[in-house]
């Protein structure tokens, strides 16, 4: 059986990244932030485990 992915919502993401929204969506734009997954026509989200090993690599750097 295949691994369950944790999506989560803007809120959480600024929330652990620290990041504003601009920011987030900046680097994104910027290709230095993971891409977020389209839920609906109007619902993003983004994976929990890009989020963390951006993170991660934000620590090393």
């Amino acid at each position: 059986m295949a691994k369950q992915e944790t999506l989560i919502r803007l809120p959480e993401v600024v929330r652990l990244t620290g990041l504003s929204k601009p920011s987030i969506y900046r680097l994104v734009k910027e290709n230095q932030f993971p891409k977020q997954v389209k839920l609906s026509s109007r619902a993003v989200a983004w994976r929990m485990t890009d989020i963390s090993t951006w993170i991660e690599s934000r620590i090393a750097a």
